[in-house]
């Protein structure tokens, strides 16, 4: 297992080494002067150029690469053009209620995606599995920030449940946090549910029509412990890693998310830099959502062995 880790470790290096390119000339390859969009354009050329010499955007390219790539290995991702601060900071004051939405997200998702896919699965063919596939491919039609507004009106504006907007860090407590992470992770999950619960019922199905499962009815194992303890375990494997391919969903919805329901996470953060021309900022998030990325991917690899003792690594 250690063997694999390492290698798989070792071959992350070349993709990191071409998410940090594209990342470098994110800067070079927007229209125009980078240091003239940054500072607006009335800005002087005293201006511009005291930009252009902060930045390093003076020097020549391959040596821009070289200093951004060696700060990069120290862990400074540099610094934020609108706000002086270092990236880094900004991303750490910002991760708390990303991290939160992302977990209540996740944990909201497996609940009912499981669930659905199962029942869907059990029922297969029947007028509830009909309807909760078409659910199903609702949720992949709709974009979540009208998802999110329709839940704002309804919840918050009809109902007067939930709060519209804002978030409440769990230090101020935890019914107040919960209440504010209710429609975001709805929202967010609401594409998520729809991918993990289509997968759920395929992979259940291919798992029911197997001989061991025939064998195990016939034995008159219960029908809750043939599918949860027998199928679900069997047909784990795919599931586990439409969850890890499906990361990508969570991030990229983490920002508009957060935009709809004015979360002050690393989403909004990225919308605001985005705003602003702040690439030092949108250069750090980039790098540190590839590299959470990447590790979600391993630990699932990882987990392949828990749900199927046959898989070994070595």
């Amino acid at each position: 297992m250690a063997t694999y880790i390492i290698r798989r470790l070792l071959s992350m290096l070349p993709v990191v080494a071409i998410v940090a390119i594209f990342v470098f000339l994110l800067l070079h390859l927007a229209p125009g002067d980078p240091a003239a969009i940054m500072v607006g354009e009335n800005a002087t050329p005293e201006a511009i150029a005291q930009i252009r010499q902060k930045l390093g955007l003076d020097e020549p390219l391959w040596t821009q690469f070289v200093v951004w790539t060696l700060s990069l290995l120290h862990g400074d991702l540099g610094r934020s053009t609108f706000w002086n601060d270092p990236v880094t900071t900004l991303i750490a004051q910002r991760a708390e209620p990303s991290i939160a939405l992302a977990s209540t997200t996740l944990v909201f998702t497996l609940v009912v995606a499981l669930v659905l896919g199962v029942t869907s699965a059990a029922k297969a063919g029947t007028a509830l599995d009909r309807f909760v596939m078409g659910c199903a491919v609702l949720g992949f039609s709709v974009p979540s920030f009208v998802i999110g507004y329709l839940l704002i009106f309804l919840f918050s504006i009809q109902l007067k449940w939930l709060p519209v907007q804002g978030y409440s860090p769990i230090g101020e407590g935890t019914w107040p946090w919960l209440r504010s992470l209710v429609l975001p992770t709805m929202t967010l999950g609401f594409v998520y549910v729809s991918l993990i619960a289509r997968i759920t019922r395929a992979a259940m199905l291919d798992v029911l029509s197997e001989d061991y499962m025939r064998t195990a009815r016939a034995k008159g194992v219960a029908r809750p412990a043939l599918l949860l303890k027998h199928a679900l375990k069997n047909a784990a494997v795919p599931i586990v890693t439409v969850v890890g391919t499906g990361v990508g969903l969570l991030i990229g919805g983490v920002v508009i998310t957060e935009t709809v329901f004015n979360i002050p996470g690393i989403g909004r953060l990225v919308v605001d830099a985005i705003a602003r021309r702040d690439y030092p900022i949108i250069q750090g998030v980039v790098i540190v959502f590839s590299g959470v990325y990447m590790l979600v991917n391993l630990v699932v690899d990882l987990s392949y062995t828990f749900f199927d003792p046959r898989i070994r690594y070595q």
